[in-house]
């Protein structure tokens, strides 16, 4: 597998990563996708009324992204590329035991071997806690591989540090970067399958509007 990416979230592997996930699946090269929480304790936008009305959309939100990204396609999925989705609390995986997502994330490097992971830096790009937790759980399961058995590691970055002095004091800045501009318009269509983070992408745009069309990482060296 070349590229898995360990996120929280549907939704958190469209707008840093879904470029570089189009070009290694247009190149034949195998992906995967881990997700440990369905979104329930989202904002729903009145879209939907409950919790678990809002995990089902994002759910069907978050296979509409990954049918116009084509890690589902029948193709990807014949070539090696995975999509799995957890249940673990949203908004709460700091509360849990941190031993269940460590092993969640060692048994999908070890099983899937991918030549790169990629999660949230330390400060979870924003501080939200799950993204924060998730990083510590990836960052375990990496520690804890043998040294030849470690994938690089790869966090989010951008090249704008965090206005918040204590997000900024963990920033990691880019040493990697993809140009995915030849995607934009399927990545802006992925996107947009996630209709009830409508008020993040446009935070988003606001904000790291270069992002877009260049995806950047900070590789762990």
């Amino acid at each position: 597998m070349k590229l898995l990416l360990i996120v929280p979230h549907p939704d958190d592997e469209v707008y840093g990563a879904s470029g570089t996930l189009m070009g290694h699946l247009e190149a034949g090269e195998a992906c995967g996708l881990v997700t440990l929480t369905r979104g329930e304790a989202g904002r729903t936008l009145g879209l939907c009324d409950t919790p678990e009305e809002l995990a089902r959309m994002r759910e069907v939100e978050l296979a509409a992204c990954l049918g116009v990204i084509g890690l589902t396609t029948p193709e990807a999925v014949a070539g090696g590329s995975v999509f799995e989705h957890h249940r673990f609390p949203d908004k709460y995986l700091k509360d849990g035991p941190l031993e269940a997502l460590v092993e969640v994330a060692s048994e999908a490097m070890t099983r899937l071997r991918p030549e790169v992971v990629l999660t949230f830096p330390p400060n979870g790009s924003n501080g939200h806690p799950d993204h924060v937790t998730t990083h510590r759980a990836v960052k375990a399961a990496w520690d804890a591989l043998p040294d030849g058995e470690r994938p690089r590691l790869w966090y989010y970055a951008s090249d704008v540090p965090p206005e918040n002095e204590a997000l900024r004091a963990e920033w990691l800045p880019p040493n990697v970067r993809h140009d995915v501009t030849r995607f934009v318009v399927r990545k802006l269509q992925a996107i947009a399958c996630h209709r009830t983070q409508a008020l993040s992408t446009v935070d988003f745009i606001r904000k790291y509007p270069q992002r877009v069309t260049e995806e950047t990482f900070h590789e762990v060296r």
